[in-house]
């Protein structure tokens, strides 16, 4: 299941937004969360992930460029979009490379372009979550590589079989067989 977070201190937007998102990707597994509040936005970022995380850029009580910034911080994983009706290209950009923001939006949106964005995130995140795994896979290898022969065999043999490395062993030094 793929999650979305809206954020725009206008509602009128937000449903607008969601509105187009679910005819976009109906028939697909989306959730869509929508927020004016840039704070609830953040607290729920620290219970729920989310693949996409969308930000109006000009809010009353934070910035976008803020709040993408905080949200990366509690999940760098989740694809951060800027979403404005600003002119000031340079407030934006700064926005967008502070938060590492994937794209940037104008107000108003094309349907087709924000569902292209979208689908576009979602293969960002999907890579990003890989490449991770990789790296996790190869610190894995490579601290494997530092074990003795004996010592990765034995991982493996671990790792294939549960339970086969331990031994059983009586006061006498007898082995029993299970």
């Amino acid at each position: 299941m793929r999650t979305i977070l809206l954020l725009d201190d206008e509602q009128s937007v937000l449903n607008a937004l969601q509105r187009a998102l679910r005819h976009a990707f109906s028939g697909s597994a989306v959730t869509i969360e929508t927020f004016t509040d840039p704070e609830q936005a953040l607290f729920r970022c620290a219970e729920q992930d989310f693949d996409v995380i969308v930000s109006d850029y000009r809010m009353p009580s934070l910035t976008g460029a803020d709040f993408l910034q905080m949200a990366k911080g509690i999940q760098p994983d989740a694809v951060r979009i800027v979403l404005s009706a600003s002119t000031e290209f340079s407030e934006i950009m700064g926005a967008i490379n502070r938060g590492e923001v994937f794209r940037y939006l104008a107000k108003p949106w094309q349907n087709e372009e924000l569902h292209r964005t979208i689908e576009l995130a979602f293969a960002r995140r999907d890579d990003a979550i890989a490449a991770r795994r990789r790296r996790a896979q190869e610190q894995q290898q490579a601290s494997q590589a530092q074990l003795s022969p004996q010592e990765a065999e034995a991982r493996r043999l671990e790792r294939e079989e549960p339970g086969i490395t331990q031994v059983r062993r009586g006061p006498d030094g007898e082995i029993y067989v299970e």
